[in-house]
């Protein structure tokens, strides 16, 4: 009998800086709660600092203490650059390559070890990983349903749909489990914070989440990530 493929989760944005590890922590700290062992991923990191004689990813350094850290924090980042540039800008700057094939192969220590796994992308899906690959690429043939993060600010409901769009007309397309919306600061002056949620939910097939409240713990309704996670779930396998 074949194994069943472990469940995950692939963590985007509309943009950068939209709160993809912040989203993406509660969710892990949340399956932790549920007693899953949870694998965390970051493909790869720019924009790293250094401490010592490593290369450190804040953001794989906070999926893995939300985990309870699990393995190693190299594996939950194996590929990490310091410049604050697209990933292949990033390695080009260092006088190397991103590994595409380490890129997917990264992958396989926690679909061995984990019950669910939560990856998280760099910027949005049509973000460059690699000289000739986007983000979307990965996501594809991981096969796990997105969690799409954007921002609560104006121009999220052109910046969200043109996300969606994305998701379900890149190659073969992806499946797109919930859209988190995501608040800004509270001290931000923005009108459209009020009618967002509303409007994406008019205009949006999959659920749409939140608003999340700024440096909240959980989001206003429960949410069941491990089911979530298990939505039209494709297998691994089809990674190339």
């Amino acid at each position: 009998m074949k194994a069943k493929p472990t469940p995950g989760l692939f963590i985007t944005g509309t943009d950068t800086e939209v709160g993809k590890t912040f989203i993406a922590s509660i969710i892990v700290e949340q399956l932790v709660a549920a007693g899953k062992r949870v694998g965390v991923y970051k493909p790869v990191a720019s924009g790293c600092r250094t401490e010592g004689d490593a290369l450190v990813s804040d953001d794989a350094l906070r999926l893995w203490n939300a985990a309870g850290q699990p393995g190693r924090l190299e594996q939950v980042c194996p590929q990490r650059f310091a410049a604050p540039l697209a990933p292949h800008q990033a390695a080009q700057a260092e006088g190397k390559q991103v590994d595409t094939a380490l890129l997917r192969g990264g992958l396989d220590f926690w679909l061995a070890n984990s019950d669910v796994v939560i990856v998280e992308g760099a910027g949005g899906l049509l973000s460059p990983i690699s000289e000739k690959q986007f983000v979307a690429d990965l996501a594809f043939d991981f096969g796990f349903p997105l969690i799409v993060v954007t921002r609560n600010t104006l121009g999220t409901i052109n910046r969200t749909l043109s996300a969606l769009v994305v998701a379900v007309t890149y190659r073969e397309g992806m499946d797109v489990a919930a859209v988190v919306l995501n608040d800004p600061p509270p001290d931000a002056t923005d009108s459209s914070t009020a009618t967002n949620l509303a409007e994406l939910k008019g205009r949006c097939m999959p659920p749409v989440l939140g608003p999340l409240a700024w440096n909240a713990e959980s989001l206003p309704e429960p949410v069941d990530w491990f089911t979530l996670a298990g939505v039209e779930q494709k297998s691994p396998g089809r990674r190339r």
